[in-house]
Order: C-alpha cells, then structure tokens, then sequence
C-alpha cells in the first residue's frame, strides 16, 4: 500500500505516519509528496492558533472519499518541542480515524506503536493522578480501546502486589546473563543464537568471558554495596551447555555476585527440551535455581519442523515431568499464536495440551515478522493466519487463562507483529517472574553480561535510560569482553555515584 500525504511537508512527521500505516498494511510506504503512483492520497489540513486543529480527507482510486477532524489545545507555556508533540498526536488522531474507515479495522491499541504500553500507566499513578482520569487520558492521548485499559490496568495492579517496592528499586540492580548458544536456530528468531555443534572452542573461550564479566561486575556490586532484585540466564538456551559448565557458572555467579541468598529470584531459560538432562536439572537443584522456562511453542509436530525447532511434542511433556520430579517448581511454558500453518485448531489443540500440565506460567507470544529472520526472509514460505483468526486466538488465550486462574501480570509488543496484538504473561498467584516486570517496566538498572546482552542503566534519580549493547556473536565477545566490562563499570560508577545516590 503506497500511500501519499499532502499538506504536510515536515519530514519529522514521516516516522510516526509510517509507523501508524504499518499497523493496518503488511506492505506500506508513505511518501510524503504528491504521488501519481499512490494507491491513497491523504490530505491534511492544519491550522495552529491557541489550538491546533486537524483535518484530513482520504481519497482512494475509486475517489470515495473519508474524512477525520479533531482539535487539541496547544500548551500556552511550552517549548517548541512540546508544542509539536501536541501537534503530531492530533495529526496521528485524524490519520489513524481515516485509515479505520478506510480499511474496516480497528486499531484497539489505537496510535501506540510503543512496545511497553503498561510504562504510560505506572508513569500516571507515580505522579499521583486518580486512576478513572489516567484511564481518561489514555484514551484521550491515544485512543487505546476500553479492553486495553483494562488490561494494561489488570497488569499494573497485579506487578504492584509482586513486588510493592516497585518504584522505590532503583538502588539495586538485575542481571541477565547471555548464554548465545542453542542446539538450532529457530526461523523467527533475531536473538544471539548459534548451533552449539561443534562450536566447543568457542564456547570455551566464550565462557572464560563470561566468568571474568560476572567476577568485576560482581566486585564492583560488593564494593558500592548495591543489592541484586533478580538474575535472569537468557540466551541462545543457556542449557545448551554441558552440565559441568553450568556448574561452574553458578558456582561463580555465589562466589562473584554479593549475597546471592537473599535475591528474590533466579530464572534459568532451559527453552528447547532437547537441552534438558537429569544430570543439568541436578545442578540447578544443587544451586537452588528452580524457576525454569520450557518452551513447547505448538504442540504440532508439523508446525515444529516448519520453524526449525528439532525436539518432538513428546518429548516437550516428557523434559516437563522430568523437571517436575527434579524439584522444579516455578516451571513457565511458551506458546506463540500465529505460527506457520496454524490457525484456531492448532492453537485450541496447543491450549488442551498445556491444560494436562498446568505450569506456573504461560507466556503467550503473538508471532512477529522480526527484520533479520529467516521467516521474514521467506515469507513466501512461511503462510500465517489472517487478522481475524488471529484475533480470535488470543480471546482464546485470554479465556483459557482466566479459566484456569492464570492472571496477566506484563506485556510487550514488537514491530510487525500479527494483529497489531502483543504479548502477555500469565501466571497462578505468586509465581510472576519478576525479573520479566523489571525489564519491561523500566525500573532500575538491568547489567546485561555476556554475548548479546543489552545493559538498559537507569539513572536512579531522574530515570534517564542509558542503552549499552555486548557484541553479539562469540568471536567479537571473546576478542573485547575486558574493555566492554571496564566501560559497564564506568558508566555504573557515573550513575551510583554519591552525587546521584537515591538513598
């Protein structure tokens, strides 16, 4: 769908036009011109007094015509910046109306494209405003449906009961620590993951890197006396090494990290059951780890093969018994809507199958169209389901959820994803990942160690963000992971220092 805008000639306009036109078209360009090859033309009318007022009519090649108003007062005390945010949202309000007219779609998260919707609330409650207005502002600001307020507000209530400290975390800190290793790649995946066969020398060196990062970063925690809310081992699947390896990360992790016993929770990704052995359930018993995540996706065989991932339906139940009778007991399963192949009976057959193993939690992602995968290189080989199918597959997840005593406790959204929908976590009372929370809300300092993990810094006063990335393939970790940890440490120095403490 090419799409031409007229009326507006700034180009800081183009990114949230376009970002606004990829929710309701697969394929979109806007072209900010005059443009005989435009499959719609869009004119826009804006006029800026003490408010600013915004017109806009669609024209498609049938020249029916659909039109949008909506006017917005302008802050009468701002800077230019303010006042031209004012101006984009009112411009977003017309082009999302016009576009749902035109297209018969409803947009229930109307123009949010961010990926963490839950922040805008818990941003509204911290500054004190009375809920029924930050729910009215909401829709006001965004035009987020009534479900999803609900939702976002379902989520909220639940992470304050997790963790009621929420907003008051950000002098401690959480780890992930990035095991880039797995036994396949799967065809939707953009995460650091390399076939770990035939791979042991750089797995080797890998592993002295990841020892050195745990062991400096774990000083300097001891030294300034800062406190660790939760460490997450992430991926690549991290039991995709052997069992003596995983022994002797943990083994490191108590000897480096400060006061290992009391952090409130330690998640290790055992994703692909063909990772999981008795003897590396062993070692996470033996270090007290029992909060796992093991990852059926679909329990369709053929849907398995399709998207690369070599382990059997059978085998997902058998490694989920296996871990059961080991001890574990805080076990989350994933299963994503929208797989290759799958539609409504698929998913509903997936649901009846995680209903023989109740797990703690249930993570369900919609399937997204991730830039570097081989799914999105390929589409032609990948056929998803259409919108609707979608859609009714998620209110399947929602009512098998509810009616199993899961409740919702975080979300997440992505580019390009199916639906325009998201993803949600499930989970009985009191088995919430709170690491999952802390990531996605943005509450204090996540240190990302090893390959391809992404250190989010939070400044503990104003809350400014600070991104740092590790390299994400093995060899350019092995060859820099001492200068990459020095400048961790620097910028951690920079934030926790005595000037900026928040004790």
């Amino acid at each position: 769908m090419r799409i031409s805008i007229l009326g507006i000639e700034d180009d800081r306009f183009h990114r949230p036009l376009q970002l606004i036109a990829n929710l309701f078209f697969e394929e979109s360009q806007v072209v900010m011109a005059n443009d005989a090859t435009a499959d719609v033309e869009i004119m826009f009318s804006v006029l800026i007094s003490e408010k600013v007022a915004v017109t806009a009519e669609l024209k498609d090649g049938t020249n029916q015509v659909f039109a949008s108003s909506f006017q917005k007062e302008l802050p009468s005390v701002g800077s230019e910046k303010e006042r031209l945010k004012v101006v984009k949202n009112a411009v977003s309000h017309v082009y999302l109306r016009v576009l749902q007219e035109f297209t018969g779609i409803t947009q229930k998260w109307g123009i949010l494209t961010g990926v963490r919707p839950t922040k805008l609330l818990h941003k509204k409650i911290r500054e004190g405003i009375p809920l029924d207005t930050a729910h009215r502002q909401l829709q006001d600001d965004y035009l987020i449906s009534d479900e999803k307020i609900q939702l976002m507000q379902q989520i909220v209530d639940r992470q304050l009961a997790v963790v009621p400290d929420l907003y008051s975390l950000r002098q401690e800190v959480s780890i992930y620590i990035g095991i880039p290793f797995c036994p396949t790649k799967c065809a939707y995946c953009t995460f650091p993951a390399y076939a770990i066969n035939g791979k042991q020398g750089s797995v080797d060196s890998f592993l002295g890197g990841l020892h050195y990062e745990m062991r400096k970063i774990g000083a300097w925690l001891k030294e300034k006396g800062v406190k660790i809310t939760a460490v997450y081992y992430g991926g690549g699947t991290p039991t995709s090494i052997t069992a003596e390896e995983m022994d002797m990360l943990y083994e490191e992790m108590y000897a480096s990290f400060p006061d290992v016993a009391t952090i409130r929770e330690i998640t290790v990704e055992a994703g692909r059951p063909d990772t999981i052995t008795p003897e590396k359930l062993d070692v996470l018993k033996k270090w007290n780890i029992d909060r796992i995540s093991i990852n059926p996706q679909s329990y369709t065989q053929e849907t398995l093969k399709a998207i690369g991932r070599h382990h059997t339906v059978t085998e997902t139940i058998d490694k989920f018994h296996m871990a059961r009778s080991a001890g574990m007991n805080n076990i989350n399963m994933d299963l994503i809507i929208g797989l290759p192949g799958e539609g409504v009976t698929e998913f509903t057959h997936s649901l009846a199958e995680t209903e023989k193993l109740l797990p703690e939690s249930l993570t369900v992602h919609t399937l997204s169209f991730k830039r570097a995968s081989e799914m999105t290189k390929n589409k032609e080989r990948y056929k998803v389901a259409e919108r609707s199918e979608v859609e009714k597959m998620m209110e399947l997840a929602q009512e098998w959820t509810a009616s199993h005593g899961y409740v919702p406790y975080y979300l997440y959204r992505q580019k390009n994803i199916l639906g325009n929908l998201e993803n949600v976590g499930y989970s009985l009372p009191n088995q919430e990942s709170i690491y999952n929370i802390m990531i996605m809300e943005e509450q204090q300092t996540i240190i990302g160690i090893g390959c391809g993990a992404s250190s989010k810094f939070i400044d503990p006063v104003s809350g400014k963000i600070t991104h740092f990335a590790n390299p994400k393939d093995p060899k350019s970790y092995n060859e820099s992971f001492e200068a990459y940890t020095d400048e961790k440490i620097k910028i951690l120095n920079e934030l926790f220092s005595a000037n900026n403490s928040p004790a």
